[in-house]
C-alpha cells in the first residue's frame, strides 16, 4: 500500500511503501474488542478489602451482663453495629486484570492500524519537527491537515520536544511515542498521523 508523506504544513512529498501484513489486515470487532478490554481492565487499580469482624483486633470477651442490663444481649464488640467493629459483607479484595496472549494483542494492533489505512484516515508525514514550538502556529497548520475533532500523532524513538510543547494545549491533539501504540487510543482518534521513523517501528513491532 503506498501513501503520501505529507508535511506538517500539508504539502505532498515522496511516496512511502506500507507493509501490508501490518497496515492491510482485515479488522474483526470480536478481536478489537478482546484487546481494548484487555487495556481498559489493566488500567484499574486493585480493589482493597475492608475489615470484617474477624480481621478486627478487639476484644472477645463478653462485656455486659446477659440479663438485667437493660441493653440487648451482646458478647463480642467486634460486631458491625458497634464503632471500630467489623464491616458487615465489605468488599473483598479482587484484581480485574486478566492475560490475553501476546499474538491476539499484535494482531489487535495490526487490524487497529489497517482500519484507520483503508478507511483513509491514516496519514503520513515526514517528522514532526517544528522550528517555533508556537501553539497558534501549529494550530494553524493543523487546520490544513483536516484531521478532525481528535487526532492521534505518533512519532518514533520520543515524540519531538517542540512537538509537545507546541501541541501541550491544543484540545483533541495527542502524541505518542511509538512504543506507547496501542488499540484503544487508535480507534478513539478521527485521524492517526505517523511520523516515517514511527512506521518504521510500527513495522518492526508487529512483525518481531
Amino acid at each position: 500500500m503506498k501513501v503520501k508523506v505529507q508535511t506538517l504544513d500539508g504539502k505532498a512529498g515522496t511516496d512511502i511503501d506500507l507493509n501490508d501484513d501490518v497496515f492491510g489486515v482485515d479488522a474483526r470487532a470480536d478481536i478489537l474488542h478482546r484487546v481494548v478490554a484487555w487495556q481498559l481492565e489493566k488500567r484499574r487499580g486493585p480493589a482493597r478489602a475492608a475489615r470484617e469482624r474477624s480481621d478486627v483486633s478487639r476484644t472477645g470477651k463478653k462485656f455486659g451482663r446477659q440479663k438485667g442490663g437493660g441493653t440487648a444481649r451482646h458478647g463480642d464488640r467486634k460486631a458491625p453495629i458497634f464503632i471500630g467493629g467489623g464491616k458487615a459483607h465489605g468488599p473483598r479484595a479482587r484484581t480485574f486484570g486478566h492475560s490475553l496472549n501476546k499474538k491476539i494483542r499484535t494482531l489487535g494492533l495490526k487490524m487497529a492500524l489497517s482500519d484507520k489505512a483503508k478507511g483513509g484516515k491514516l496519514v503520513v508525514i515526514d517528522t514532526l519537527e517544528l522550528k517555533d514550538a508556537k501553539t497558534k502556529a501549529l494550530a494553524g497548520k493543523l487546520g490544513k491537515l483536516e484531521l478532525g475533532n481528535r487526532a492521534l500523532f505518533i512519532d518514533g524513538d520520543a515524540v519531538h520536544e517542540s512537538f509537545a510543547m507546541a501541541s501541550a494545549n491544543l484540545i483533541g491533539v495527542d502524541a505518542l511515542p511509538a512504543i506507547g501504540a496501542n488499540v484503544y487510543d487508535i480507534i478513539r482518534a478521527d485521524t492517526l498521523v505517523l511520523t516515517r521513523a514511527a512506521v518504521e517501528q510500527l513495522e518492526a513491532r508487529c512483525n518481531g
